[in-house]
């Protein structure tokens, strides 16, 4: 891939994130249109178009980072059923993986409203919360 996508951007600090997780493969931060409290992106250092596309040792760390979030994700919100987890990637050409706390699937089919100003005070202190 010949250009860096918002994500690349993210990893290199070009673009600020409320992260709550990263180690040497992966990061995890955010989203600033979450579907629910606490969507959070998990997303590969390495930048490819899809899962498929990662090599073994990247893949299995970018799941091992996603069940750590997903974790964490169940302790600060204990009023929800599930962590929902989809790997879709189709507005952002990097592989990554949505965590979603849910309660039914309507929560997790819930459209995002991208034309909605983030409210950035509030994702601070659910990432503060958050934090593995």
């Amino acid at each position: 891939m010949s250009q860096d996508s918002i994500f690349t951007k993210i990893i290199k600090g070009e673009i600020p994130c409320h992260k709550v997780y990263e180690d040497d493969t992966t990061i995890a931060f955010l989203d600033i249109h979450p579907i629910q409290p606490g969507h959070t992106l998990v997303v590969s250092k390495t930048q490819v178009p899809t899962f498929m596309d990662l090599a073994d040792e990247d893949a299995a760390a970018l799941w091992s980072a996603a069940r750590k979030v997903a974790k964490r994700l169940r302790e600060a919100y204990p009023d929800k059923k599930r962590i929902a987890m989809a790997i879709e990637g189709f507005d952002v050409d990097h592989v990554h993986l949505h965590l979603i706390p849910v309660d039914n699937h309507a929560e997790f089919t819930t459209l995002q409203d991208m034309d909605d100003e983030p409210d950035h005070a509030a994702l601070a202190e659910i990432a503060k919360k958050l934090a593995v």
